[in-house]
């Protein structure tokens, strides 16, 4: 069994998977948008501008994978309450991370060293998902 963390965005997917992929040296291994999937419970549904919208996208990071999506049938709400947490060795690879992401995102912790690591930051980033990013 594998317990795949799955995020959804209401039509920025793109970008997001993207700025991930930069910021925690991932590798993208599938984009299919809704227009290329052509499913026939949300075909109906889609607005033009949704055609482009991500259906499906996968994220590796480290050999671990996210699944990655736009909504078209709810509408986005951020969560404050569950977020992922990624762990480095270094600070500097912490700090490296946090400001490829930090541009538009709201800081709930800085960067600081805590009683369990050298250097954590936790925010939201400027799509909606909250992050934890610290040293073991």
């Amino acid at each position: 069994m594998q317990i795949v963390p799955t995020l959804n965005f209401g039509g920025n997917c793109r970008e997001a998977i993207q700025l991930y992929e930069k910021a925690f040296n991932g590798k993208i291994t599938c984009l299919v948008t809704y227009g290329e999937a052509n499913d026939p419970a949300f075909h109906p549904l889609l607005k033009e501008d949704q055609k482009d919208y991500i259906y499906h996208s996968e994220l590796v990071l480290n050999g671990q994978r996210i699944i990655m999506s736009d909504h078209v049938d709810i509408a986005f709400q951020t969560c404050y309450s569950n977020f992922l947490t990624i762990m480095y060795d270094t600070d500097e690879e912490v700090k490296r991370a946090y400001e490829i992401m930090k541009e538009g995102s709201k800081t709930i912790y800085p960067l600081e060293a805590t009683a369990y690591s050298s250097c954590r930051v936790v925010f939201v980033d400027r799509f909606g998902i909250r992050w934890g990013i610290m040293t073991e």
